[in-house]
């Protein structure tokens, strides 16, 4: 019988975080596919990032992860987005060659040390006594591992529909699983229904490009990874419109759509609807924007951004040819839905361990999410506490004011949805201290204690933190006299100063950066020179007053959290909670009261009660 330490069970976003972090740990890992060569497919757009997205990526390659790196080598144009609004939600996004992405990331995983990559399907998980015991294939051998860590994505009973017709897989060309969701839930998991979706791809050389509007990348694009040291813009996307006519057009698909006749039960993503839910939600809306993404180099496919659609061939196709540039596009593949069954997040711990069963770990859209990122970022939670598991050591858990993957994770277990989860910035309490720039800062500590960052990387991130103190202390202690800085203040609109004043003062206002008050010193240090690291600084500078606040509430907040709940209390037996409350507490059994305060049906009152109980 073959045994492993740990096994992962799918080669998507989720599963090759897990696999990689757990065998970086020194644990034998496996990673089982039942496609190797479909291991990192881009499914659906060929993208990286976006908002939030992005602050998700960098924190994946904060702890050490590879999102980060795989997106900065197969990148065709790279954006910085929100740059009108604050820099707590500035977010990355690229977009990327979909051929390249899976390539590097299965030569990455070969490369791996204790990393085996296994071709088969798996029919069920081994449990014995409230543990796990391994899996077993298709072809019924058993294969047992300590820890199992389950990255299904959208292959559990999944079924695809472009119009009533509806066909087994989670993805085209590839077959569904079958038999695990039926298997778990005989061991008392519960299960549910949801949807996604992705639109047509058409072929670039039938694109009339004439009266198409031009969607480029940043002039000076920035990578996901401290690794990397350099990324280039090598594409250049458009965009176009529906019109009333082609929401007419559509219209009269809706009679077969499965969205709309009941055929598909689960519900999708609202933050990232159809086009003929659009149409239906917004009817007062006579146009929906519609980005062209050519999806590589290397091929001639376009990725229609904001056409995800399951209304039937026909319909697709004339919808398509009413939408200007595109009168005669070639569609190369259809659009379609994919229902799938995911696990109900509830029944899991912060660590992605499942409560039901020890050393059973669940991660990406298996727990109800969307999204590479927020797949990826479970991935490599659940990689590592699998490996901390296998280790007897104390588990890895980030909490909301740690960062975005803690606010997932923390939303996930106690927030019920019967929508996919997308991250949003406003879901973030603590925004400001969560922000893309800092993000190596809060947790490149914990890739380095656990491995996933070398001596050498960890000893580069900090130096690049310590020269952004240097640039923050310098700025605090440089003064300037006003007949050197005042012409420089006049002619950027703003007030003399009528006494010497510190950078850090003057780099408060509006219309000064402090990268343009060091260009008025004579021969500033060296440690200046650094655009990045003097952006980074100047946040600090600039929203010195708000962070100090949001640090405080954060204390706050970390008191309610270090307030414990024993795992075994019986809420049953508080007769002045509430029903509801009651019922809720049972199911979730909160850790902490901090955790308990943020479950949907948990009331103040109710919190008040259970805190003096714990008293």
């Amino acid at each position: 019988m073959i045994h492993f330490d740990i096994i992962v069970i799918g080669g998507g976003h989720a599963g090759i975080e897990a696999s990689v972090a757990s065998a970086k740990m020194g644990c034998n890992t496996a990673l089982f596919s039942m496609d190797v060569k479909s291991i990192g497919r881009l499914s659906c757009n060929p993208s990286i990032g976006g908002s939030a997205k992005g602050h998700l990526a960098k924190e994946i390659d904060a702890l050490g992860g590879v999102m980060g790196t795989l997106a900065d080598k197969s990148g065709l144009q790279f954006k910085l987005l929100n740059t009108s609004k604050g820099p707590a939600v500035w977010s990355s996004r690229s977009q990327n060659d979909k051929d390249l992405y899976p390539l590097f990331a299965q030569q990455l995983l070969l490369n791996t040390p204790n990393l085996t990559i296994v071709n088969s399907n798996i029919t069920s998980i081994i449990i014995n006594n409230g543990k796990v015991g391994g899996i077993v294939t298709e072809t019924g051998e058993s294969v047992t591992a300590k820890c199992v860590v389950l990255c299904s994505g959208t292959f559990l009973n999944g079924i695809m529909y472009t119009g009533m017709k509806g066909e087994e897989g989670g993805r085209v060309g590839e077959k569904s699983s079958k038999s695990v969701s039926k298997d778990l839930q005989s061991f008392g998991f519960h299960t549910g229904r949801l949807k996604t979706g992705t639109p047509p791809r058409i072929n670039r050389h039938t694109i009339n490009y004439q009266n198409l509007s031009l969607f480029g990348g940043d002039e000076h694009p920035q990578p996901f990874s401290f690794r990397t040291f350099q990324v280039k813009n090598v594409q250049t996307c458009h965009s176009t419109n529906t019109s009333q006519k082609t929401h007419d057009i559509l219209r009269t698909g809706f009679s077969q759509s499965p969205m709309f006749t009941g055929t598909i039960s689960g519900k999708g993503p609202r933050y990232c609807p159809s086009i003929e839910d659009k149409i239906d939600r917004f009817s007062d809306k006579t146009s929906h924007q519609i980005v062209l993404e050519r999806e590589g180099l290397n091929t001639n496919s376009v990725y229609v951004n904001g056409f995800s659609t399951s209304l039937p061939k026909e319909t697709q196709e004339k919808g398509l040819h009413s939408i200007v540039g595109l009168e005669n596009a070639k569609i190369l593949k259809y659009g379609y839905a994919v229902e799938y069954d995911y696990f109900l997040p509830n029944q899991l711990r912060p660590t992605l361990e499942t409560k039901h069963v020890e050393g059973l770990f669940f991660a990406g859209q298996i727990n109800g999410t969307s999204g590479y990122e927020e797949a990826g970022a479970q991935g490599i939670i659940a990689g590592i506490n699998a490996a901390l598991r296998f280790k007897s050591e104390p588990p890895f858990i980030l909490d909301r004011s740690q960062a975005y993957i803690g606010v997932m994770i923390d939303d996930l277990i106690n927030k019920e949805s019967e929508e996919p989860y997308r991250i949003f910035t406003s879901l973030a309490e603590y925004r400001l201290l969560l922000r893309q720039d800092n993000a190596y800062e809060r947790l490149s500590c914990f890739g380095h204690k656990y491995g996933l960052i070398s001596d050498i990387d960890y000893q580069t991130i900090a130096h690049k933190e310590l020269l952004v103190k240097k640039i923050i202390d310098f700025s605090k202690t440089t003064k300037v006299k006003p007949k050197n800085i005042n012409p420089f203040l006049l002619d950027n609109n703003e007030n003399e100063i009528q006494s010497s004043t510190t950078l850090d003062v003057l780099a408060k206002r509006n219309n000064v950066s402090l990268e343009s008050l060091f260009r008025q010193i004579e021969n500033p240090p060296e440690f200046l020179i650094n655009s990045f690291l003097v952006d980074k600084s100047e946040i600090y500078i600039k929203y010195e007053g708000y962070i100090e606040r949001q640090v405080a509430e954060v204390a706050m907040f970390k008191q309610n959290e270090e307030k414990h709940i024993p795992e075994s209390l019986d809420y049953s037996k508080i007769k002045s909670l509430s029903a509801e409350s009651r019922e809720k507490l049972n199911k979730i059994r909160p850790l902490s009261l901090g955790q308990a305060s943020r479950i949907a049906g948990v009331s103040s009152t109710d919190l008040a009660v259970l805190t003096l109980y714990l008293r």
